[in-house]
């Protein structure tokens, strides 16, 4: 005995759904001048336009590319579909549609084309890189050069030795100059010098003021410093 199949709940309500929805729109298509045919063809623009955007969707997610563009037309004809709802409610009076909705209504069709143009034309899915077989790979040059047992290594020609630069002599070291003869009524003199300047800074004389102050040459004011110290 076979099973008995019961009916799927979620799909006998979009079945309902979508029925109650396509007559909406092809009620407001007529209301809207478009009669015969062609309000019977609103609702199918509608609905196929919100699984198409509704399909690309799910692709762009799967592959992780950025899905705005499909986000932005799913919305466009949810909006589409949930007006006609509303509007078909008894909140507009369908003998007397305004021109705004007329509008909408006629250039639905150019909308809906170049959003299912754009959904389906968009960007695919990146190609995998294709792997290449190792197996069937050919050896490299270098790989070949080295499994070869009979390549000798090139002989590398002596390169000639540079002769040694010959040694610089080094300068001869400066004569030191000769001691000067300081007079001891100089030196003496130099004391007073030199004790008066501590008094007043609390420092040693130093050569340079020691020669400033009584007017002699550098080497003598160095003789006359070593002298003090």
């Amino acid at each position: 005995m076979r099973p008995i199949r019961r009916p799927d709940a979620v799909l006998v309500q979009a079945v309902i759904a979508g029925a109650l929805s396509f007559a909406h729109l092809h009620d407001l298509a007529a209301a809207a001048g478009q009669s015969g045919w062609k309000a019977w063809a609103y609702p199918v623009s509608v609905d196929l336009l919100l699984v198409a955007a509704w399909h690309r969707l799910r692709t762009s997610r799967a592959a992780g590319e950025p899905a705005r563009s499909a986000w932005t037309w799913f919305m466009v004809a949810l909006a589409a579909s949930l007006g006609a709802n509303v509007a078909t409610a008894g909140l507009l009076d369908l003998d007397h549609v305004p021109a705004w909705l007329r509008i909408l209504v006629a250039g639905w069709p150019a909308l809906a084309f170049l959003g299912g143009t754009l959904l389906v034309h968009s960007p695919g899915h990146p190609v995998a890189p294709v792997e290449l077989d190792t197996a069937t790979e050919e050896p490299s040059a270098v790989e070949a050069v080295i499994e070869r047992d009979d390549v000798a290594e090139p002989e590398i020609a002596a390169v000639p030795a540079l002769p040694s630069p010959e040694p610089v002599p080094e300068p001869a070291p400066e004569p030191e100059p000769a001691p000067v003869s300081v007079p001891p009524a100089l030196v003496a003199h130099a004391r007073k010098v030199a004790d008066d300047y501590r008094a007043r800074t609390g420092y040693p004389i130093d050569a340079e003021t020691l020669r400033a102050r009584l007017g002699v040459p550098p080497l003598m004011a160095a003789a006359i410093a070593a002298q003090l110290a």
